[in-house]
């Protein structure tokens, strides 16, 4: 039996594919249409790997889904796949919809009819696991306790509204036709191939070339803090024991101001490359306007996932983050391509 994992050239899905594989034999298919935040590099590992099988393609694209369903024999689909970056769904909202809604459904309707013309035994093992996001529960005050799997979905973002809309389409895909699902909302993610527009690879480059490291408004926005691979394993878990139909919300009990990530980001630096002149990298940080709809604080309760199928984040985020700067201070060759788009221009070399 096989795998299908969608999204599996960015971040978090690579992260879980190179888990995944790092400890079993059990063979994956990842699936990615290769866009600006999708890297192959990510995956350049398991070139050789016989149980690695890369696809590029979008999840609209039905009869491929089915194709590649039924040629390996998938007996689970986890669905990353997603347009991800806040600023981006402000500026450009279409895409989020595209991909986020309509893809989701596509790949619904695809794994359905897969599923509809499995045999009895087949469909009784067979899951969709859906990863989702805690950015679809909105915004927290201060004292607001942090969100559970009950909490009512209050999206403040085109892209929290695109993966709220995927969320509820996982949902009445089970009750509708009693598609064997599974949904997992996390908090925010950090680590490994990490694309340099978020908060943390952002600045942990900008600081590195000297650069202004931008914090919105005053930097007292809150958030979760969930190392990737610490998210990986929880996946693992879900798929492994959830519920059929259930939700997980899978956080790094990290609660931290967007200015405590990246002033102990700075600290960090300081210890592993000190500037030349002896300053600190906490003298580039700049305030900048803050983004429309911001949201001032998530944060997750993820003791459903403890009690239920026994699952705690390893990392602290000081442990996290330290992983995080030296693996992006050992990866010149990736950032560069990242940064550069030489990496982009490569992609489009090999599959035009």
């Amino acid at each position: 039996m096989t795998i299908l994992v969608t999204g599996a050239a960015g971040f978090i899905g690579s992260n879980f594919v190179l888990d995944w594989l790092g400890q079993s034999t059990e063979e994956v298919v990842s699936l990615d249409l290769l866009t600006y935040a999708g890297n192959l590099e990510n995956l350049a590992s398991l070139n050789q790997n016989p149980h690695h099988h890369f696809v590029k393609g979008n999840i609209r694209d039905r009869d491929l889904i089915l194709n590649l369903l039924k040629k390996h024999d998938i007996r689970a689909v986890i669905h990353f796949a997603a347009e991800s970056h806040v600023d981006r769904s402000i500026h450009g909202p279409g895409d989020f919809i595209e991909t986020n809604i309509v893809g989701t459904y596509h790949l619904l309707e695809s794994v359905r009819s897969y599923w509809n013309d499995l045999d009895e035994a087949s469909k009784k093992v067979f899951r969709f696991l859906h990863v989702s996001t805690d950015e679809v529960f909105g915004s927290l005050n201060d004292k607001a306790p942090a969100f559970n799997e009950n909490h009512p979905y209050a999206p403040n973002s085109p892209y929290s509204a695109s993966k709220a809309a995927s969320d509820h389409l996982v949902r009445a895909w089970f009750h509708t036709y009693q598609l064997p699902v599974l949904t997992a909302n996390c908090s925010n993610n950090y680590g490994p191939y990490h694309f340099p527009e978020k908060l943390i690879p952002l600045c942990i480059l900008n600081a590195l070339n000297g650069k202004p490291l931008p914090i919105y408004g005053d930097g007292k926005q809150v958030r979760d803090w969930l190392y990737v691979k610490d998210h990986c394993n929880a996946i693992r878990e879900v798929l492994k024991q959830g519920h059929i139909g259930e939700t997980y919300n899978v956080g790094g009990w990290n609660e931290k101001t967007n200015l405590e990530v990246v002033e102990t980001l700075c600290a960090i630096l300081d210890e592993l490359k000190p500037k030349p002149d002896g300053k600190s990298y906490a003298d580039q940080i700049t305030f900048v306007k803050d983004r429309p709809g911001h949201d001032r604080r998530y944060a997750i309760d993820a003791s459903k996932l403890e009690r239920d199928l026994g699952w705690r984040p390893q990392e602290t985020f000081e442990t996290g983050l330290r992983k995080t700067v030296l693996w992006y201070l050992e990866h010149e060759t990736w950032v560069n391509h990242v940064v550069s788009g030489e990496y982009q221009y490569w992609v489009e070399k090999q599959y035009s």
